[in-house]
């Protein structure tokens, strides 16, 4: 008989998208103080996460042009490459068509030591899926479910998750729109797809809060930020995630190996001093 898997607790509900405070700002400053110092945070919590062979998941959802690949980017800057792997999600295909949604996902989940980063992730079964009509209306009603204990069964085996959600306004997404069109070497981002998103910004907004009110647990909340300013969005976003995967973990470099020390000063003349 295999153990029971841990009862899901809903957490109070994150703000609603319309309470969140998007003025929230840094200046120059500020960013450039804190960010190495945070990137330099998560690469001992990654260095600690391969010791010890733990595994994390961190989902990135949003808007589009909501600064989510910069902030990936910011994140992973000083990390080893050996020790992720980021997954740019986008529709499924042919093969993935056949097969239940989460399974594209759950082969792309972390092994010992390493963190899995999802680009937009399983959540579109409740997001563009519903909205689009990809998923029946009982599909997708039906996911809710299902993600919470998907991500509890993973859990309960150990891995912990990080859920960021990046909220910008219509005004920013307008302008970020512009300046990608304008732009020859970013408006490959800019797609048809995105513009019939945005047609559609009312039923994606209420599509997100659902979103938040069925899935945001005591195990695995959302953390929404304030996306408009971008500085602000990265670092607040490397805050949390820093944050959320430090939790109970200690992250001090382990002592010098006294085998090794001897072996390197009989064979290389290296001497390491006692302290």
């Amino acid at each position: 008989m295999g153990t029971k898997p841990s009862k899901i607790h809903l957490k109070q509900i994150p703000p609603r998208l319309e309470e969140l405070d998007m003025s929230a700002k840094l200046t120059e400053e500020d960013y450039q103080s804190r960010l190495p110092k945070l990137q330099k945070r998560l690469m001992a919590i990654q260095q600690a996460y391969y010791r010890e062979g733990r595994r994390a998941i961190i989902v990135f959802e949003g808007w589009d042009a909501s600064g989510k690949g910069g902030a990936i980017r910011r994140l992973t800057e000083r990390m080893d490459p050996r020790g992720y792997n980021v997954h740019p999600i986008s529709a499924p295909n042919e093969v993935e068509r056949k097969r239940h949604y989460l399974w594209r996902f759950a082969y792309r989940n972390p092994c010992h030591g390493c963190l899995s980063i999802f680009d937009r992730s399983y959540y579109g079964r409740v997001l563009v899926e519903r909205i689009e009509g990809f998923a029946t209306k009982q599909e997708w009603q039906r996911a809710y479910h299902e993600i919470n204990w998907y991500e509890n069964l993973l859990m309960d085996d150990g891995v912990r998750f990080v859920k960021v959600f990046l909220h910008i306004t219509p005004e920013e997404q307008l302008k970020r729109f512009d300046m990608r069109l304008r732009n020859p070497i970013k408006r490959w981002k800019l797609t048809e797809e995105d513009l019939r998103n945005r047609e559609r910004w009312g039923e994606y907004h209420k599509a997100y809060n659902k979103m938040f009110k069925k899935t945001s647990t005591v195990a695995a909340p959302w953390h929404i930020i304030a996306g408009n300013y971008k500085w602000y969005a990265r670092v607040e976003t490397l805050q949390v995630i820093a944050d959320e995967l430090e939790r109970g973990i200690d992250i001090t470099p382990p002592p010098l190996d006294e085998a090794l020390t001897a072996a390197a000063e009989e064979k290389l003349g290296i001497k390491i001093p006692q302290k």
